[in-house]
């Protein structure tokens, strides 16, 4: 998937496989096979990743590779148990939690983006978070965030065409809490337009209809660092914003976040349903907190994810340091 962009950049890679999966060597060959002769040129070699076991019974493979392929392997990793880093493109699986935690349900989009916005609350003791998938029935929730979206009409139609909608309502009716993250917080208001066909075919979409506003897509994403006060707590947060909508109307004159000098975000008037832009709501645990409690959470054992990521980069840090030979790694780079 980057290779397109090594090649633009003029860029040196490293293959890196999964060991733990298994059939290592086969997918080192056989994806260095595939390439073109430009991207095999700018191949420098590759890191073997979350090996168990004695090294000593691999070195025979590594020698073999080596061999067929005339690049180096640069080393192998061990694998490093109880390691969490962010999620990215894919969802990660959900960690231990108590037995009367929070429940939390994310549907599953199709072009769900910024999926490392749910790393802390899978982190979390007292949450029981679930990503619900196509077919799936929907289970019983506290709380439903409707996450990121590459696509945000096209995500919405589909929604739309699981029944998803019908089930967030009844969600909604019985008192359960509903939270709209960017793409998620597009899809909470009436209408979503994009005049110049930015993520899809041009065109506009009636969104859920759940906060009185209307979202338009322009050209040039907004991107900014951000801190500042999740208002119905009163407590302090940060985040990014990435992304191409605007939003307007009566709902965003009751903000869910005030950011330096400007409001952000919106919550419905009964306060069951709340939205914004900002991803990493749940990074810091004073504002997962403050969230998670709006929810209908008692008690604040919340991870502090930044913290948490930190050390565990470290982690990583150390063991590539341990294992990798980086002097002859650097010099190639």
């Amino acid at each position: 998937a980057n290779m397109g962009f090594a090649e633009m950049v003029d860029c040196p890679v490293i293959l890196v496989a999964d060991i733990d999966r298994g059939g290592v060597f086969a997918h080192l060959t056989g994806t260095l096979d595939l390439l073109s002769k430009t991207e095999q040129q700018r191949t420098l070699g590759f890191i073997i990743n979350r090996f168990r076991g004695d090294l000593s019974l691999l070195q025979g493979g590594l020698d073999w590779l080596e061999d067929r392929t005339g690049k180096p392997v640069f080393g192998v990793l061990p694998y490093l148990h109880g390691l969490t880093l962010d999620a990215e493109d894919a969802v990660a699986e959900q960690g231990d939690h108590d037995r009367d935690a929070l429940k939390v349900v994310v549907p599953l989009l199709p072009r769900m983006s910024n999926h490392n916005d749910f790393d802390p609350l899978r982190l979390h003791p007292q949450v029981d978070l679930r990503f619900v998938k196509m077919g799936e029935s929907w289970p019983a929730a506290d709380l439903v965030i409707l996450p990121g979206s590459k696509a945000t009409r096209a995500d919405l139609a589909f929604l739309r065409e699981q029944g998803w909608d019908s089930q967030i309502e009844k969600h909604l009716r019985y008192g359960g809490k509903l939270l709209g993250i960017c793409g998620g917080f597009q899809m909470l208001g009436d209408r979503v337009d994009d005049p110049d066909g930015l993520e899809s075919n041009a065109g506009s979409s009636t969104g859920l209809g759940w906060l009185a506003m209307t979202t338009r897509l322009i050209a040039g994403k907004q991107l900014r660092n951000v801190q500042g006060v999740f208002l119905p707590a009163d407590t302090a947060i940060h985040g990014y914003e990435i992304h191409s909508g605007v939003s307007e109307g009566s709902a965003l004159l009751r903000p869910m976040l005030q950011l330096g000098e400007r409001n952000e975000g919106a919550i419905s008037d009964d306060g069951q349903v709340m939205g914004c832009y900002l991803h990493g709501l749940f990074d810091r645990a004073e504002a997962c907190n403050g969230i998670l409690q709006w929810a209908g959470l008692r008690g604040e054992r919340a991870v502090d994810y930044d913290d948490h990521r930190q050390k565990d980069l470290d982690r990583l840090a150390d063991l590539i340091e341990e294992h990798l030979d980086t002097e002859r790694l650097l010099s190639v780079l």
